[in-house]
């Protein structure tokens, strides 16, 4: 069958409408069709400039289309792209040693995409607790925190608390337990099955809502799992490489899980990329055959995540985060006080905020806000229906986040008037 496309330039609109018309409907995006990117900003397909406030949930951490990491992109993908597992190549041996020194681990199992990322972390803790705890065959748990996510394959949905994500797929992953967030009784509770093998949580829950726990909650959930050979699993798929103003968001805590997940930002946003970092005696208790990826670890990749990791230390971009945030979070706390209620709650860590708006509000008030935040040139999506979450790239100077806050200061305020 023979089918002719069209080469010529497309409006917004129409590329909406071919979207609408041909691809699942799977998401609810802002009505924005974006073109290009470089930096903070990005441009649609008309040329008008927005400021980029959510960098693609946080992959984007780099900001759109860095040099040095589309150098190595390109510089890699002339030479070689892909090996599979099958063979040796010359570049995952030298990322290997790269990652796992930069963050402190014995080894790594490179993936794709986040959400194999937490797949991967909850094979290799039932592995090891069937291998060495001692866990009877096929009775290994997993716990998690309420409101988390981290993807949705059959496995994440089976863990989530959220509608949305999991009704209608059923049948769902068994082995699973679900205790609220930020609640240490809750988890000790859970911790006092023998059969546990991990608790699986994000420092911050991003999706639900960038929900920050009280200080002593990680470190306190790290050592009870300790006291009871559990393995401690950090999501940081969306936390880690610096969004939080550390290289992981556990550093502000003083622990080091037992198996840290990253994704996203792991690539600069340029391709999927993820790792699963663990010791030894987790780690090589998987052997040939049993996990593997046909992608993961390959060439460019592995090229691409050195480059990634290697500009964020050199342009110390955790403490621009750290900078940056506290004048955001300064700026929108000021602004929660001119709201007349409308902001009820202003949160977050590094450059990973959010802010809420008050539910007894119409249920649309923070899309609207949303769509008039990209109408005056800054781009964001609510979570959750009323909760907007402000994650711009980490290379955003004080001039520009200025003026971003001056920008959400002015559609808020008007809200409040109208």
């Amino acid at each position: 069958m023979h089918t002719t496309f069209s080469t010529t330039a497309h409006t917004s609109q129409e590329l909406m409408e071919l979207e609408d018309r041909f691809n699942a409907h799977n998401y609810h995006p802002i009505p924005v069709v974006i073109e290009r990117g470089s930096g903070v900003y990005v441009w649609d397909v008309e040329g008008k400039r927005y400021y980029d406030f959510l960098s693609a949930y946080s992959a984007m951490n780099q900001g759109h289309c860095h040099p040095r990491i589309v150098n190595a992109m390109i510089e890699q993908a002339q030479k070689l792209t892909l090996t599979s597992r099958a063979f040796y190549n010359n570049m995952l041996g030298v990322y290997a040693e790269f990652i796992t020194q930069f963050f402190g681990y014995d080894r790594v199992l490179p993936m794709n995409t986040g959400v194999e990322g937490g797949e991967t972390a909850i094979k290799l803790a039932r592995k090891w607790a069937y291998e060495v705890k001692g866990v009877p065959a096929n009775s290994a748990k997993v716990i998690f925190a309420k409101g988390n996510f981290w993807g949705r394959t059959l496995a994440a949905i089976s863990s989530s608390s959220d509608p949305s994500s999991y009704t209608n797929f059923g049948p769902y992953m068994p082995g699973y337990e679900l205790v609220d967030y930020n609640d240490l009784a809750a988890l000790e509770a859970a911790l006092q099955d023998p059969n546990v093998a991990a608790f699986m949580v994000e420092p911050i829950q991003g999706e639900a809502g960038v929900v920050v726990p009280d200080a002593d909650y990680l470190p306190r959930a790290y050592e009870m799992c300790r006291a009871k050979n559990v393995l401690f699993i950090a999501d940081e798929v969306q936390t880690g490489i610096a969004r939080t103003g550390r290289m992981l968001c556990c550093d502000h805590f003083g622990f080091k899980p037992d198996i840290l997940v990253l994704g996203k930002a792991l690539s600069g946003g340029v391709m999927p990329v993820s790792a699963v970092l663990t010791s030894d005696e987790v780690m090589l208790t998987v052997k040939p055959g049993q996990h593997g990826s046909t992608f993961g670890g390959n060439p460019l990749a592995c090229a691409v995540a050195m480059e990634a990791l290697k500009v964020v230390e050199d342009e110390r971009l955790a403490d621009n985060a750290e900078a940056m945030g506290q004048v955001f979070r300064q700026r929108m706390r000021a602004l929660q006080a001119q709201s007349n209620g409308l902001i009820t709650d202003v949160r977050g860590m590094g450059l990973l905020n959010a802010i809420e708006i008050n539910e007894s509000a119409e249920s649309e008030t923070a899309w609207n806000l949303c769509m008039q935040f990209a109408e005056n040139g800054l781009l964001a999506k609510p979570t959750h229906g009323n909760i907007i979450r402000f994650a711009p790239p980490l290379v955003i100077t004080r001039e520009q986040l200025d003026a971003c806050c001056d920008i959400i200061e002015r559609v808020v305020l008007a809200m409040v008037e109208a």
